[in-house]
This record gives structure tokens, C-alpha cells and sequence, in this order.
């Protein structure tokens, strides 16, 4: 990197917009990463201990590359707070385009991580977006969908195969955009199948790559793989591929 990108970055980083976005109550806290180039990546992430801080070093990654980004912590999460039971999948949906809104941002890349993959492929059609990144991607049946994530969330889910009922399918395969799916070779929480079905299903996508990271698991996958040398550079090449073109 040269010193005057390598300035460029560090202004960046130092002016990031942070933000809070009312929402049912709650405050939903947000930080945009300013970036010159026109594209602009939106990331949601998972459930369980997700927040914000695990999209740190790829949003990093893409600020060599003048692209901004925002991403924000859902309710039950981060520097958000509340209860995880307060939320549900279409709360989560709704909580992404509060923010999107309200730092007036027009993304051309969702990236959604677990469950925040599904977020994604049902923003992208409430959006016009140019690119799909999904990792470790958990999708669920429509079923689901307003169900408040506790004990009756759960009964729903852990039915044998509930997933294969997805809208989740039909949706990809209306999209007309680029579309990267990245998964872990042994991911215990999200079976492969999932993933092969989500790169099937995507028959209109302009473009489409499944990268499949060998001996890695479920947790943690984007950080992680971004730490590995032998790792970071397919992972990146295979995101830039992803967005969209510049003008």
C-alpha cells in the first residue's frame, strides 16, 4: 500500500459515522466506514454471540480498495442490548432497513453472516442490489419468520430438514445480480447442502462462486479466515469478484 492510500485509510477509520437509529424502543447502534468508490457494502451479522466487530477486518480490507460500508448491531446484540426474545427474523429484516434509511445509504452489496444470510437474500428484494455475499449461511422456512426467537422459534426450526421449505430458494432464483456463497467444510450448526442448494438455486445471477474453506467450522469463519495468510487471499479475490463492477 502506498503512504498516500495508507493515509487515505487511516482517515477513514478515524472519521467513521457512528450512529444510533430509534427502533421499538431501542437504539439500534450503527457506524458507516466512508470509502470514495460509488459501491457500498451493508453487513448483518448472526445470531447467538454475532455483533458488529466480526465484519471489522474485511470492512478494513475494502477501505484498501476505497470502498465504505455499515454495519450495525440488531437488537439483543453489541452495544444494542435488549433481549435476544424482543427480536425475530422479519424484526431483524425490519431493523436493517431502519438503518439503511436513516444513514441514507444505497448499498450495492448485502453481506449477511448465519442467520443474517437470510436477512440478506429477503433484503434483496426489498433492495436494489448488484451483489450477494452469504457465509455460513442459515436459512429458514417462512414459518419462522415472526415467530420471537425463544422456545416456540426454536420448536420451529429444529424440525428435521425445516429449512427445505425456504422462501429463501425461490428468492435467489429471481435475483439477477452477482452472488458469493462461502461455507465451512465442517460446519456443525449449517449442513453443505444448504449452501449447494443456495448456489443451485441462483440460476438468473449474473455471476455465481461457491467457496467451500476446507477443515473450517462454523464460528467465527469470516474473522478467521481473513487471520490465515493461506486464506485471506482467496477469500478477498473471491469477494472483489463479487461486487460490482465500477463505473
Amino acid at each position: 500500500m502506498t503512504a498516500s492510500k495508507k493515509m487515505t485509510l487511516t482517515h477513514s477509520l478515524a472519521t467513521a459515522s457512528t450512529f444510533a437509529v430509534p427502533f421499538s424502543g431501542r437504539h439500534l447502534h450503527a457506524n458507516t466506514l466512508p470509502g470514495e468508490s460509488a459501491l457500498h457494502l451493508f453487513a448483518i451479522h448472526g445470531g447467538g454471540a454475532g455483533n458488529i466487530n466480526i465484519f471489522s477486518g474485511l470492512r478494513h480490507a475494502l477501505l484498501e480498495h476505497d470502498i465504505g460500508s455499515t454495519a450495525f448491531d440488531c437488537i439483543g446484540h453489541g452495544r444494542t442490548g435488549g433481549a435476544f426474545a424482543e427480536s425475530s427474523l422479519l424484526s431483524r429484516q425490519q431493523q436493517a432497513m431502519s438503518v439503511i434509511r436513516h444513514a441514507n445509504i444505497a448499498p450495492s452489496t448485502v453481506l449477511g453472516i448465519s442467520m443474517g444470510a437470510y436477512n440478506a437474500i429477503r433484503l434483496s428484494e426489498m433492495l436494489p442490489l448488484q451483489s450477494l455475499i452469504l457465509v455460513v449461511p442459515g436459512i429458514y422456512t417462512p414459518e419462522a419468520l415472526n415467530v420471537p426467537f425463544g422456545p416456540a422459534f426454536s420448536d420451529i426450526i429444529r424440525q428435521p430438514r425445516s429449512w427445505a421449505d425456504s422462501d429463501a430458494w425461490e428468492i435467489l432464483g429471481r435475483f439477477r445480480g452477482r452472488l458469493l456463497v462461502i461455507a465451512a467444510e465442517k460446519d456443525g450448526v449449517i449442513p453443505l447442502e444448504i449452501p449447494e442448494r443456495l448456489y443451485a438455486s441462483a440460476t438468473s445471477a449474473s455471476e455465481r462462486e461457491l467457496l467451500v474453506i476446507p477443515d473450517a467450522e462454523h464460528r467465527g469463519l469470516l474473522p478467521i479466515v481473513l487471520a490465515r495468510p493461506q486464506w485471506r487471499d482467496a477469500v478477498m479475490n473471491n469477494v472483489m469478484r463479487a461486487l460490482p463492477e465500477r463505473q
